[in-house]
């Protein structure tokens, strides 16, 4: 799944990068629309030379980079993004509030506009009783917070956040993940990547899958587990009878493995077909064997676990 044509704001269209002999990224395309888009990859996959080509920080190699419709390389496509990157840099000894406003004169700002907007987001971000504290005070979460500030000041149709959870606590991860979300809806585009496999989950649309450099796969992540057919997975099976069930679950070739609780029981699928042809005849059965389904590795992180080994 990709944004439609009409609604694209930052698109990869056959992206390599090359550091001499060394290739970062190969043959990568890629759209997003108003929507939260997630990058996942290990250390090293691409997702940072990725983020820094939307930016215009690096030209591709071969293929374009387009921020609504524009090269990031022009300061018109600058000014219509926010860039939150993983290395932090922050001057300790303003408040919050001046440093927000400092990054908005360099948009063109005027300093009473500035002071004003930058009072005005740090509020929507929490930040409202510290923003006159300085930076140097700030926990790792407030100072989280100024960044995306800084990122979302200037109004942006594109944001990109380059592992914007990392030293949060859960809480402060919690609400960044509600701030990131919520941009979607007033019509941003979204560019996210995050080793927290389970939060990023939570809070994006799609999923873009990095490993070595490559767009390995791309879409929800419904999606991406339904291409994994062949691939085994575990189910949770709640019943009435739950040794009744899983006597006849026994009989299925392509159950490997079954566990009984209290009132569910847990399967092991092999991942080969005619499983849930035989499974839906068999809720369908007068005994009333199967009371509720629910996959217990349809998740982001076992989905990018099968996929990269």
């Amino acid at each position: 799944m990709t944004a439609d044509g009409d609604s694209v704001l930052l698109a990869f269209a056959n992206v390599s990068k090359w550091y001499g002999q060394v290739s970062a990224l190969m043959d990568v395309t890629l759209a997003c629309g108003a929507e939260v888009v997630g990058l996942v990859g290990r250390n090293g996959a691409g997702k940072s030379t990725l983020m820094k080509l939307a930016c215009g920080l690096l030209t591709p190699s071969q293929g374009a980079v387009t921020v609504c419709g524009l090269s990031p390389a022009r300061p018109a496509a600058r000014a219509l993004l926010g860039f939150c990157p993983e290395l932090e840099r922050l001057y300790e000894r303003v408040s919050g509030r001046q440093f927000v406003a400092w990054m908005l004169r360099l948009h063109g700002r005027s300093g009473r506009a500035a002071w004003a907007r930058a009072g005005e987001v740090l509020e929507q971000l929490g930040l409202g009783q510290h923003m006159h504290r300085r930076i140097g005070e700030y926990s790792k979460g407030m100072r989280q917070r100024v960044r995306l500030a800084q990122a979302l000041a200037h109004g942006p149709r594109v944001v990109l956040l380059d592992e914007p959870m990392t030293g949060l606590d859960p809480v402060a991860r919690h609400e960044m993940a509600e701030h990131i979300h919520a941009l979607a809806r007033t019509g941003v585009g979204v560019l996210v990547s995050s080793h927290v496999l389970h939060e990023l989950e939570a809070m994006v649309d799609r999923v873009a899958l990095i490993h070595q450099g490559r767009l390995l796969a791309e879409g929800t992540v419904h999606e991406l587990r339904g291409q994994l057919r062949g691939q085994p997975h575990r189910l949770r099976l709640r019943s009435v009878a739950p040794r009744e069930l899983a006597a006849a679950l026994l009989g299925f070739e392509q159950v490997a493995s079954v566990g009984v609780t209290a009132d569910a029981i847990e399967v092991g699928v092999t991942g080969e077909p005619g499983f849930y042809g035989a499974l839906t005849a068999l809720a369908a059965e007068p005994r009333g064997l199967v009371d509720e389904v629910v996959p217990l590795d349809d998740s982001l992180a076992s989905v990018f676990g099968y996929l990269v080994g």
